[in-house]
């Protein structure tokens, strides 16, 4: 579709993410809440809807909710009670959901995102409590549905935003951000495709300067960030070619296929009285102290953006620096524990970002997978910083011994491996003037202005010496040879 027909209409999209809350038990039952068990093992009279059987609040998931409102600015609901949505759950064995509807836990709020075209707040309806549902199952057998009620009565919150997303790529960039600040204060574990983070997309269109809402469809149950933002995509040009050839857009349900990366439609969209909403009569309605909301701000870690700012300012980090190290706060938390003790704060950086991530990576590891002890850290950095082991010697000999054994002892290592670069002023001038004398078409043309050769210079001696020169004093006399006319 050609730019100018995408500009004549403005994209208005809603987004609801419902995030799996990580408490060891159901909102309303005590049986396990866990991922990846054998079909219905985690279930009870509760879970099943037999009669006689009442729930009750898991307090954990409370919390949990009013952590991501503080977190999301939002004002929090001191008064509380639950309603039950009469809406037909064919994987809730009671027929029916326990959600909140006129007083969501928390209210209004802003969740702040970063895109190619700038930065901005996208607004929150609300974040609500409720559980979730169980799964069905079509594709095991020709003519059954089959049921796994271990999901069904999960808790989730769904956070709802106002309609001021206008952009799939704004709507990745939310997502992005929900899932780090999920993650961030222990809530979830983020994992979309294991269903504990989905995404459904409320997605309309307007011509360009118009306030009036078009007719939304909503996109189900987005399991990926990437199919958030191709789901948005091929929507609106959908939705756009409807209207430019007279049609009329039907408010509908719809869900994605990525395998076709098309939608298609699953049923007409329901309004908000359609699920008959009333006060759920088994749960009493419930009350927050000012006290207790305190108490769960004051347990709240510091945020990636306090971090950013702490690092770039008392860390002297640069701001790219900074935001890479504030990407998982397991990343975060173990450089600020290592830091502490070391005033190479920047050489840590280095590490961290480079070669330890890149080990992490390729051996399918987690940052809570890194065991190195804090004093073998401190060697290691102290060995580069005061120039007695080049980074790349440390990078390349080192940290791989040391991530074998955490306890090992940098210095020592270095000493066994014949790392120290411990030549003297005179055995580098000599390196420098073999190096030199050996590469003298390389010298003209540095001579000439090809400045980036002084690597090249630094690398022979490199080899020269057997890693004994440290790389600043060769380059420091290189430069005063070369600038000799």
């Amino acid at each position: 579709m050609s730019p100018d027909l995408m500009n004549k209409y403005e994209t208005v999209i809603g987004l609801e993410v419902h995030v799996q809350l990580q408490t060891q038990s159901k909102l309303f039952a005590g049986d396990a809440n866990a991922f990846g068990d054998d079909p219905n093992t985690h279930v009870s009279p509760i879970t099943l809807g037999h009669p006689g059987t009442l729930p009750k609040m898991n307090e954990r998931a409370i919390e949990y909710a009013i952590r991501m409102g503080i977190v999301c600015h939002c004002n929090i609901a001191r008064y509380n009670y639950f309603a039950r949505k009469n809406y037909f759950y064919p994987d809730l064995p009671k027929g029916y959901q326990i959600s909140q509807h006129t007083t969501p836990i928390c209210e209004g709020g802003y969740v702040h995102i970063k895109t190619s075209t700038g930065e901005k707040n996208v607004e929150l309806t609300r974040i609500h409590l409720e559980e979730d549902a169980g799964k069905s199952i079509h594709d095991q057998h020709d003519q059954l549905t089959l049921l796994d009620y271990n999901r069904a009565g999960v808790p989730l919150i769904e956070i709802v935003t106002e309609p001021v997303i206008h952009s799939a790529e704004e709507a990745a960039a939310y997502v992005t951000e929900i899932r780090k600040i999920v993650r961030w204060i222990g809530i979830c574990d983020g994992n979309m495709e294991e269903g504990s983070l989905r995404c459904d997309a409320n997605i309309s269109i307007r011509p360009a300067g118009s306030k009036t809402l078009g007719t939304r469809v909503e996109v189900k149950n987005l399991n990926s960030i990437k199919h958030v933002k191709h789901a948005i995509e091929i929507e609106v040009e959908r939705l756009i070619g409807i209207t430019e050839r007279g049609g009329k857009i039907i408010q509908e349900t719809r869900s994605y296929d990525a395998d076709n990366n098309t939608t298609f439609a699953i049923r007409t969209k329901e309004d908000a009285e359609d699920y008959r909403y009333f006060p759920e009569p088994d749960l009493a309605p419930f009350h927050f102290t000012e006290a207790f909301i305190e108490e769960i701000k004051a347990a709240l870690p510091s945020l990636p953006e306090e971090r950013v700012r702490n690092y770039i300012t008392s860390f002297g980090l640069t701001e790219y620096d900074a935001h890479q190290l504030t990407e998982d706060k397991h990343l975060s938390d173990l450089f600020e524990q290592i830091a502490e003790g070391t005033s190479h704060k920047k050489h840590l950086a280095n590490f961290l970002l480079g070669p330890v991530k890149s080990y992490l990576n390729q051996a399918s590891q987690t940052w809570e997978d890194l065991h190195i002890s804090h004093a073998s850290w401190h060697g290691l950095l102290d060995l580069v910083a005061s120039g007695k082991i080049s980074f790349s010697a440390a990078a390349q000999k080192l940290l791989p011994e040391m991530l074998k054994n955490a306890d090992l002892d940098p210095l020592v290592l270095a000493k066994e491996q014949d790392l120290i670069q411990d030549a003297g002023q005179d055995e580098i001038k000599t390196w420098v003037e073999q190096v030199l004398a050996d590469m003298p078409d390389k010298v003209v043309e540095y001579q000439k202005g090809k400045k980036g050769l002084i690597g090249l210079f630094v690398g022979e001696i490199k080899k020269v010496s057997k890693g004994k020169a440290d790389p600043r004093i060769a380059t420091e006399m290189l430069t005063l040879y070369l600038n000799r006319k």
